[in-house]
């Protein structure tokens, strides 16, 4: 009986045994032995949010405030007017509204950075109230503004105007374009045409200043609002010039008007 019951055992451990081995192969040919594991394909960044995320006010105020100018004209008198210019080109050009200059004994300019310089009027054109400015020194670090294309715009589109509102610098409203082709009468009684209508907020001081598209292109000069009380303070209705009518009013290589 004890020869066959260690038998038995034997016979049940190597059972055993070859059981685990079988075990042990299925195991290793699934999880492992088959071969080299298939490829996986690498992950793929996702679309950058900023890749096509609109400007937005603070980015196009950050862009541009750089090239908005302070412009302070003196008369005879000492009678004086205060309204805003852009830059426009790499020589320093500086595009306003005529009314801001005209008949002016005096003009200067305050950059961005501080710095300032006295100014002549380089042109102007009277039917569309716009002066180019030639200043006499220019910053260190000089930001033109980037022009777009005013033809482009529609009814409804963003827009942003920078502009010396009541002697607050670079003050910086939003809204967006009310109307095209409109007419308006300018400060001295000028009938203008072809205007852009806009609800930004402008005020005094504001003329000259660049109105801007929702890239932070320079599309228009600031050059009218609409208000039918005395006060001359905005009510919802600003006009600019047209950056492509604006910009031919820059007469080349005139010699500074006196």
């Amino acid at each position: 009986m004890s020869t066959v019951s260690r038998r038995g055992r034997r016979t049940a451990l190597a059972a055993a045994a070859a059981m685990a081995l079988v075990l042990t192969a299925l195991v290793f040919y699934r999880w492992g032995a088959a071969g080299p594991a298939a490829p996986t394909a690498a992950p793929r960044p996702g679309p950058s949010p900023s890749a096509s995320r609109q400007p937005t006010t603070a980015d196009i105020y950050t862009a541009v405030a750089p090239s908005v100018v302070s412009i302070e004209a003196t008369r005879t008198g000492g009678a004086g007017d205060a309204g805003t210019g852009i830059v426009v080109n790499a020589n320093g050009l500086v595009l306003t509204a005529l009314h801001v200059v005209k008949g002016a004994t005096g003009v200067r300019l305050t950059f961005a950075d501080g710095t300032t310089s006295a100014a002549a009027i380089l042109a102007s054109d009277p039917a569309i109230d716009i002066a180019v400015l030639a200043p006499q020194t220019l910053p260190s670090v000089l930001v033109p503004a980037v022009l777009g294309a005013s033809d482009r715009l529609a009814v409804g589109d963003n827009v942003v105007a920078i502009g010396d509102q009541l002697g607050l610098t670079r003050t910086t409203t939003a809204g967006v374009v009310s109307g095209l082709d409109r007419a308006a009468s300018g400060v001295d009684g000028t009938n203008l045409t072809g205007l852009i209508q806009f609800d930004a907020a402008v005020n005094p001081g504001s003329s000259g200043g660049p109105l801007l598209n929702a890239k932070g292109e320079t599309v228009g000069i600031v050059v009218a609002l609409v208000n039918p009380t005395a006060a001359g303070t905005f009510i919802g209705v600003g006009f600019a010039v047209p950056i492509g009518a604006a910009a031919a009013a820059g007469g080349g290589d005139r010699a500074p008007q006196q």
